[in-house]
């Protein structure tokens, strides 16, 4: 499948809006999970088609939600300073390109551990990585 500009342009913004205040290792974990649901081994995933299809599809990443404070940034109405899309968009393409390795073990879920509590899918999930402010999984039910 093709990665276009679009998909790599999503991407860097999913980064943004997902793991801006992260380390440069904890934008890739965060890329690399969102690699992970791209490359499932279904001919037809149910997360979506391509990196733009991934990370748009709905409620899979909170960033895209039209009412978290994000949105506006990764739509386009507000501008991201430009220093900070562009660190993205390098993690987006050394990911996408596959010159760095995947730290989550092949993690297709993460979760903030500034949320309140864990999700229910947690407790069941297989727990791969836990780096920064982001716990990551695999297996998950």
């Amino acid at each position: 499948m093709p990665v276009t500009e679009k998909d790599r342009d999503i991407l860097a913004r999913t980064i943004w809006g997902e793991a801006r205040g992260e380390s440069t290792a904890g934008k890739i974990a965060v890329a690399w999970t969102i690699r992970n649901r791209v490359f499932d081994g279904k001919e037809k995933s149910w997360w979506g088609e391509g990196y733009a299809g991934v990370c748009q599809a709905k409620y899979q990443f909170s960033c895209w939600n039209k009412n978290d404070p994000n949105y506006p940034f990764l739509s386009g109405a507000r501008q991201i300073l430009f220093r900070e899309l562009a660190q993205c968009r390098v993690v987006a393409d050394q990911v996408i390109d596959g010159k760095v390795p995947d730290p989550t073990g092949g993690a297709t879920h993460y979760y903030a551990t500034t949320m309140p509590k864990a999700p229910a899918w947690a407790e069941k999930a297989k727990q791969t990585l836990k780096l920064g402010h982001h716990v990551f999984f695999k297996d998950v039910p």
